[in-house]
């Protein structure tokens, strides 16, 4: 997935215009590598799903 795309997801979680993004096992350690370096990182919930898909949401407050 390119770069572009994901900050563009990124961008709209955290906007509000979509609740959550759903990220497909083949992508998600291009995801990862790229929310896991944000400086609101905490923010970001990852929900593992059972085929190895995570649902991303965005929080307004910071998880422990």
């Amino acid at each position: 997935m390119e770069k572009d795309l994901i900050l563009e997801m990124i961008e709209k979680l955290r906007s509000g215009q979509i609740n959550e993004w759903y990220v497909h096992k083949e992508v998600f350690l291009d995801v990862r590598s790229i929310v896991v370096a944000l400086e609101d990182f905490k923010h970001f919930r990852g929900i593992a799903q059972r085929s190895g898909d995570v649902i991303y949401q965005y929080l307004q407050e910071p998880r422990s």
